[in-house]
C-alpha cells in the first residue's frame, strides 16, 4: 500500500493523532540570536526564524519531533511553516528555502523511521506548507483595491520550490495549512499537481483552513463550506481547521464541515485563546476534555494541537481518543457544488 492507503486503513480503525506546534516548543527553549544563526553569516537578525533551525540546530528540531512521537503522534509535520522564499526574505535567507525544506523533511523522516523500528505502528510525515505573509486575494493598500504584492504564478513557483524540497526529503504528504486566503491555497494546490505531473506520481494532499473570526470565514471571506467546495477538486486525503481558536470556539465550525466533507476531517485547535501576554494557559486536561466531546459526537478522524499546545497536550488528547471510534465519512449524492464567498449546490 502507498502512504494514502496506509493512512486511510489506519483512520478506518481509530482516530489518528497529529503532533503539536514547533513554535511553542522552540520559544520554550529561549534561544538567542547566536543559536538561531548557528555560526552562519547573515546580514539580518535571525531571532524567530524557526525554520532556519533545521540547518543550524537540527538536534533541537529532532528532539521536538521525537517528543511528539513519544506522546503518541501518528502524523508528524515538518518544521517548515515559513520555509518559503517569501517568508524567508524577511530574514535575508530566501536562498536557503530549498535546503531548509530538504533538511526538515529528512530530520522528521529519520525520527519517524526510528520510532517505527521500535514500534511498527504506522506513522507518517506531513510536509508543512504555510500561507506565506502575502495574500493573492486582498490589496495591502486601502487606497488601491486592485493592487497585489504578488501574482498567482509567482506564488505557485514559490510553493513549488518548497514542495519539491519536502518531497525530496522524504515526506509522505503535503499539508497546506493555516489557509487564510483560499487563492493562496489554490496556488499551492496547483504547485502540488504540477509537481506530481513532473514526477509521474500522485502527491497526496492535506488541507487545513484557519478562520479569522467567529463567523467562520477566513481572511479572503470564504465560509467553511465555500472553502471546501473551492478545493474539493484536489481530492485531499483530509480537510479541516487549525489555529484560530481553542476547541470550544472551533467546534461549531468543524460541525459545519462534517456533513459535507467526503474525506477525512483533521482538526488541531490552539490551547484556548492567548492571555494578555500572548501566552496560552489552557491545560492538557482541559484541551483533551473538550476534544473528547468532539470525538464522542463523531466529528474526528485526525486530531492534534496548534499554538500553545505541547507534547503533554498531545499525550492527553491521544489518551482521550482511545475510547472513541473515528468519524464515518459521508457518501454524498451527485451534485454540482460551486463556491463564491458562499457555497452553491445544484441538484438535477
Amino acid at each position: 500500500m502507498n502512504a494514502t492507503e496506509r493512512l486511510r486503513a489506519e483512520a478506518a480503525r481509530r482516530i489518528l493523532i497529529k503532533d503539536g506546534p514547533y513554535g511553542t516548543a522552540i520559544q520554550a527553549r529561549a534561544l538567542d540570536e547566536k543559536a538561531f544563526r548557528g555560526g552562519r553569516e547573515f546580514a539580518r537578525d535571525q531571532r524567530g526564524n524557526n525554520d532556519l533551525l533545521n540547518l543550524t540546530q537540527p538536534e533541537i528540531v529532532r528532539e521536538i519531533c521525537e517528543s511528539y512521537l513519544a506522546a503518541g503522534a501518528d502524523i508528524v509535520a515538518t518544521n517548515t511553516f515559513s520555509a518559503n522564499r517569501i517568508s524567508q526574505a524577511d530574514y535575508g535567507a530566501e536562498s536557503l528555502s530549498r535546503d531548509i525544506n530538504i533538511a526538515a523533511a529528512r530530520i522528521t523522516r529519520g525520527a519517524v523511521d526510528a520510532a517505527m523500528a521500535i514500534d511498527p505502528r504506522p506513522r507518517f510525515v506531513a510536509g508543512a506548507v504555510g500561507p506565506t505573509n502575502k495574500t493573492l486575494s486582498l490589496s495591502p493598500d486601502v487606497n488601491d483595491p486592485g493592487f497585489r504584492e504578488i501574482d498567482f504564478d509567482t506564488m505557485k513557483q514559490v510553493y513549488a520550490e518548497q514542495i519539491g524540497g519536502l518531497l525530496d526529503g522524504g515526506c509522505d504528504f503535503i499539508l497546506i495549512e493555516t489557509v487564510f486566503d483560499t487563492l493562496n491555497a489554490k496556488a499551492a494546490i496547483m504547485a502540488v499537481l504540477e509537481e506530481g505531473d513532473r514526477r509521474g506520481a500522485t502527491i497526496p494532499l492535506m488541507l487545513s483552513m484557519t478562520i479569522t473570526d467567529r463567523s467562520g470565514r477566513n481572511l479572503s471571506g470564504h465560509s467553511i463550506e465555500a472553502f471546501w467546495y473551492a478545493v474539493r477538486h484536489a481530492r485531499p486525503v483530509s480537510v479541516g481547521l487549525n489555529c484560530s481558536f481553542g476547541a470550544d470556539l472551533l467546534r461549531p465550525h468543524v460541525q459545519a464541515l462534517d456533513p459535507i466533507a467526503d474525506t477525512l476531517i483533521m482538526a488541531y485547535p490552539n490551547a484556548g485563546l492567548p492571555n494578555d501576554l500572548g501566552e496560552y494557559d489552557e491545560t492538557p486536561a482541559a484541551t483533551s476534555r473538550q476534544l473528547d466531546e468532539w470525538a464522542r459526537d463523531g466529528l474526528l478522524n485526525i486530531v492534534g494541537g496548534c499554538c500553545g499546545t505541547t507534547p503533554e497536550h498531545i499525550e492527553a488528547i491521544a489518551a482521550a481518543m482511545r475510547a472513541h471510534p473515528p468519524r464515518a465519512t459521508p457518501v454524498l449524492p451527485s451534485a454540482m457544488r460551486l463556491a463564491g464567498l458562499e457555497p452553491m449546490t445544484l441538484v438535477a
